[in-house]
């Protein structure tokens, strides 16, 4: 019998352009994102959709989105900083999670548009909600989660092969 997995996919929140020397890497959360990420974290954390394993881009911003939703749930979640996942394509994303720990039976991926984006559009296939697939693909915008739910192991995950359950926008939340 094949195991259930569910994969969130969460866009880093809003960050700032304030400072015009910083390289994209380094730009930290605006005043929006500071407010959004914890609002996820929060959200996560009612719905009882706690990861086993976070993978997250190393970009700053990503790093403190993950710090502030981490910080709203009621475990700690082990995080892996990934280098690979800053400006990654939806076939590089893809290539991450299919490495990911197979123990791990919900696995978040904190990352950047236009590849996660592109990633949760290419990985709805049949049976994904159709509500939830509408909101996706209106916009994805920042600090937005998609939930899916992936029958097999991350090694076989493919394009098609995940169920979009949600797909929850911080503006949905208010």
């Amino acid at each position: 019998m094949a195991t259930t997995r569910q994969l969130l996919v969460l866009r880093h929140a809003k960050s700032s352009w304030d400072d015009p020397k910083l390289v994209d890497f380094d730009r930290p959360l605006g005043p929006r994102g500071l407010k959004t990420a914890p609002l996820m974290g929060r959200e996560l954390a009612r719905r009882d959709w706690l990861p086993d394993l976070a993978l997250v881009s190393s970009a700053l911003r990503t790093r403190d989105t993950w710090r502030l939703v981490s910080a709203e749930l009621p475990k700690k979640v082990p995080a892996d900083f990934e280098l690979a996942l800053y400006e990654a394509t939806a076939a590089d994303i893809l290539a991450k999670v299919r490495q990911a720990k197979p123990k791990a039976e919900r696995l978040l991926v904190l990352g950047h548009n236009p590849g996660l984006e592109d990633f949760a559009h290419r990985l709805a296939g049949s049976g994904s909600d159709a509500g939830a697939l509408k909101r996706l693909e209106e916009k994805f915008p920042t600090a937005a989660l998609a939930r899916f739910v992936i029958e097999g192991d991350w090694a076989d995950l493919t394009f098609g092969s995940g169920r979009l359950t949600h797909c929850i926008r911080p503006k949905d939340l208010r």
